[in-house]
């Protein structure tokens, strides 16, 4: 069996504030050395599992927080900026499933540090279904025909999973307070529900469907104001719903609409408020 694994760093258990994922802050190297141990803790209960081979994204900001010096050894990481499929780059139908680490809520939404890949979105929608990163994420691994297995992540994550994933196991390690304040297991009773989340995910993964998308999927992004909407809509091929925020692009597939969501959402930043 091979596994993808998706790691991204809101969702990890202690982390409750910015003050942890952000490279400039002082909690930045604690929230890294609880990310590494948190991947760890998968990486190890999947290979005890007979897992052959595992391959690991990470999945945060400029994705290279990961201390390769401290994974298990047996793993790969991709790492780095900037990749053409981000979050999920080099999943593919090759993968017999797919886990996700450390995520959170979408934006909007209760959660700690919910948000959707940046400040600018509101909401992301495939036709008609709200998404945040977890369902994009979620979207591209069944085109591939690849199941998420498992959500790690605070309570409003694993939720957001159970909602769009029927049978999915879900990890959660944090109880959310406030956006910025959580209840949360110890990191070694965190390992431990991982370790046991991660074998009952593979036991049962004949049980879990890929979340398939639609064949030809219009992408609509909800920008947080209209400048951000008019940056997004001078890429070639979108347009700005009346209005409102939303700028649509009708996509061929959901790698389209996927690279599309990448390339808006890094326009709508050039936005300026002075």
């Amino acid at each position: 069996m091979k596994l993808y694994i998706s790691v991204d760093m809101e969702g990890v258990t202690g982390l409750p504030d910015a003050t942890f994922v952000e490279s400039t802050k002082h909690n930045y190297e604690r929230g890294r050395k609880l990310m590494t141990d948190e991947t760890n803790d998968v990486i190890q209960s999947a290979f005890d599992e007979k897992v052959s081979e595992i391959i690991v994204n990470d999945s945060h900001s400029k994705m290279n927080n990961l201390l390769v010096e401290y994974l298990h050894p047996e793993a790969q990481l991709i790492t780095g900026d900037v990749k053409p499929f981000s979050m999920v780059q080099g999943l593919d139908h090759l993968y017999d499933g797919a886990i996700f680490v450390g995520y959170h809520a979408r934006a909007g939404q209760r959660g700690v540090m919910s948000h959707s890949m940046t400040s600018a979105v509101r909401n992301f929608f495939i036709d008609e279904v709200v998404v945040g990163e977890l369902g994009l994420n979620a979207y591209f691994a069944g085109y591939f025909g690849v199941p998420i297995l498992m959500v790690a992540g605070d309570d409003m994550a694993t939720q957001e999973a159970e909602k769009l994933i029927p049978n999915i196991v879900t990890a959660p390690v944090k109880e959310t307070i406030s956006r910025s304040a959580v209840k949360t297991l110890s990191p070694k009773k965190a390992g431990e529900l991982l370790k046991r989340k991660t074998a009952e995910a593979i036991d049962k993964r004949s049980q879990i469907q890929p979340l398939v998308p639609p064949s030809h999927p219009t992408l609509r992004i909800e920008f947080a104001n209209y400048g951000q909407a008019e940056w997004a809509s001078l890429m070639p091929g979108t347009k700005m719903e009346s209005n409102s925020t939303i700028v649509s692009f009708k996509a061929k597939d959901i790698r389209e609409a996927y690279q599309a969501m990448l390339v808006m959402t890094e326009l709508a930043t050039r936005t300026t408020f002075s």
